[in-house]
Order: C-alpha cells, then sequence, then structure tokens
C-alpha cells in the first residue's frame, strides 16, 4: 500500500502531534506551511521534537507551488476555527484537487451556521472530484459516541451535554475566539452580541457570512444529520469565564488579573421537529492548575444514559482522529462531507 502523502497546513501545537501521528501510522508529509515567521524555514522535525525529515516549513503564499511540486493527497488544516477564516487555503486545495481534513470547529458541520460558503466548498470538491470535511475530538466524542447511545435507546425525549476544555493547550486563535484576555467591554461588544439578535437578525448574518458560531451550534447539526432529525429552533448564549484570582497564559503572553475573562461559556439550545430537545454547553477557558477537561451526555428517555469522560486528552485525541480520518477522507464521495456521512473513525495499525 503507497504511503499517503500530506501536506500541514498550520504548524502550531496541534500539528506537533498530528505530524508525528502521521509518520507513525507510515503515512508522510511532503510539505508544510505557516504564517509565523519564527517556524518559516525550519524543518518540520524540530516542531515535533524529533529529527530532521527534510521537510522545510514554507510561507503560506507559497502553497500552490508546494502542492504542484508535492502532489499530495490530502492537506490538513490546524490554523483556525471557522469557514471564514480558512476559506483562501481551503479554495487553494480544492481547486488543485486536493482532499482537505481541518481542525476547523465549525467544519464539523458549517451548513447550519456558513450555509452559502458550505456549498460553495461542496461545489468546488466536487467540480475537482475531491472531499472537504472537518472532524476531531467532537467527531467521536460529542458526536458517535452519542449517536451510538441513541442507538440502543427506545425512545428519546432530550440530549445533554457539557464539555471543558484548556484554551491553553490549542493555541492564540482558540484562546481568542472564547473571549480569553478580552475585557468585559470587548467580550459583550463581539462574542456576547449574538446573545442580543433575533433569529430574523442570526440569519441575515449567516446569509452573509458573518455569524460566529459555537462549537455545539455545529455539533448539534452534525448529530440531527447523523440521527435522521430536522432542527426547528436553535439558539445559543455565550457567557464569559472570570478570573477569581490572577492566571498568567504562555498561549496569549499576558497576566489576567482577577476580574479579567479567561474564556466562555457557549450554551446551546434546540428543538427537533421530532420533538427531540437539545441541550449543549462547551466551556473552554484558561485553566488554573487545579481544573481538568470534563466531558458529559446524558440522552433521555427510555431508558437515560449517561456517559461521562473524566480528563480526556482533547488534543491528543482530536490528532489522532484527524489521522485516523485520512484514507476516510480520500476515499469519500467528493464534495463537502461531514463525518456524519462517513464510517465510524477506527483505529489504524
Amino acid at each position: 500500500m503507497e504511503k499517503i502523502k500530506v501536506i500541514q497546513i498550520g504548524c502550531g501545537k496541534m500539528s506537533k502531534y498530528i505530524m508525528r501521528y502521521i509518520y507513525e501510522k507510515n503515512s508522510l508529509i511532503v510539505g508544510a506551511v505557516d504564517i509565523n515567521e519564527e517556524l518559516i524555514g525550519q524543518d518540520i522535525g524540530s516542531i515535533m521534537g524529533i529529527e530532521n525529515k527534510g521537510v522545510t516549513i514554507s510561507p503560506l503564499d507559497k502553497l500552490s507551488i508546494l502542492i504542484s511540486n508535492t502532489k499530495p493527497d490530502i492537506a490538513i488544516i490546524t490554523t483556525m476555527s471557522t469557514l471564514n477564516d480558512i476559506e483562501e487555503v481551503t479554495r487553494t486545495c480544492l481547486k488543485s484537487g486536493v482532499n482537505v481534513i481541518t481542525t476547523c470547529e465549525e467544519a464539523f458541520y458549517g451548513f447550519n451556521s456558513n450555509p452559502s460558503l458550505a456549498r460553495e466548498f461542496d461545489i468546488l470538491a466536487k467540480a475537482n472530484d475531491c472531499t472537504f470535511t472537518g472532524c476531531g475530538y467532537q467527531d467521536v466524542f460529542w458526536g458517535n459516541m452519542i449517536a451510538s447511545i441513541c442507538g440502543s435507546t427506545h425512545k428519546i425525549t432530550k440530549i445533554k451535554g457539557c464539555s471543558s476544555y484548556n484554551v491553553e493547550d490549542y493555541g492564540i486563535a482558540l484562546a481568542k475566539a472564547h473571549g480569553a484576555g478580552y475585557t468585559v467591554k470587548e467580550f459583550d461588544n463581539t462574542i456576547a452580541s449574538i446573545n442580543k439578535l433575533s433569529k430574523t437578525d442570526q440569519k441575515k448574518l449567516m446569509d452573509n457570512r458573518q455569524f460566529f458560531p459555537s462549537y455545539m451550534w455545529n455539533v448539534i447539526g452534525w448529530l440531527a444529520d447523523k440521527l435522521g432529525l430536522t432542527i426547528k429552533d436553535i439558539s445559543q448564549e455565550c457567557i464569559p469565564v472570570m478570573c477569581d484570582k490572577t492566571i498568567t497564559s504562555e498561549t496569549l503572553g499576558l497576566t489576567l488579573e482577577e476580574g479579567s475573562i479567561r474564556g466562555m461559556n457557549a450554551v446551546v439550545k434546540a428543538t427537533s421537529e421530532e420533538g427531540i430537545l437539545f441541550e449543549v454547553e462547551c466551556i473552554g477557558k484558561i485553566y488554573t492548575e487545579y481544573e481538568k477537561d470534563l466531558n458529559e451526555w446524558t440522552v433521555y428517555g427510555e431508558p437515560t444514559t449517561t456517559v461521562s469522560n473524566a480528563m480526556p486528552a482533547t488534543v491528543e485525541l482530536t490528532c489522532a482522529d484527524i489521522v485516523n480520518r485520512l484514507t476516510d477522507v480520500i476515499e469519500a464521495p467528493a464534495g463537502y462531507i461531514p463525518t456524519s456521512q462517513l464510517p465510524m473513525a477506527k483505529y489504524l495499525k
């Protein structure tokens, strides 16, 4: 079997694991790009903390040339959180017929938050016989694990979930997306402004590609797709998480004083036409020394079932899911294909 040839787009904290996992699964990195001047020119081995691999990190504006020279099977994008953020690099890859898999959280199911751009990605991927998808930790722990519980439930009335993670582990883009380091006024004027919008105004933002969904917004879309449900109403509220003591953020390069914002709790509620309620929240914040990741979901009905993952290694689980999904994406139909329409992730030897 030929090795899968990968281009890594974004060489920050996540790529440290992803690139190592790629080599350990007998695949090959043929190129890497980043916008960070401190990383450009380094061998990818220095990011992984191992020997040099003979692959130098190139500036992002060299991506098209790199694709042309290396002819990768797939690109992994580990940069930012919204479809708008990754639009240009995604277009570059899809126009060249290169499959794309990304940790971009909105890409998990972008059809319910940025429908016009999601459709454009779908059309572009189909025109060039390649596939675009988003996955990671949520693919298993917010998606397929919950769907499996639903599969052994006779009647479902409500699905409730809560997940907490340390934004320090993921890099500056994700930390800022959660309002870490913001003043209360900055948080209210940007992230929390969505709390005050009517459904009509939210739809206008979506139509204009200006809506910023919390991660669970797209998870509800994914679950509805997987379970064959139709969402008729959905809303979200973003609540700041405050420091109750001084915390230093290595990612932000800041010391946050008591009363500063260290992240947010995003609560998403939805109702399906079939009568099933959703209430899910994700809490992303800079942790104190005593806080740990948590993931807990309950499917209410007959019977009611709760599953809880204490201290999941969300970064490593995200990266392993991405690498284990490479073959699934390459073999998938052309288009924007969410993992809700793919087989469950499987372990690769």
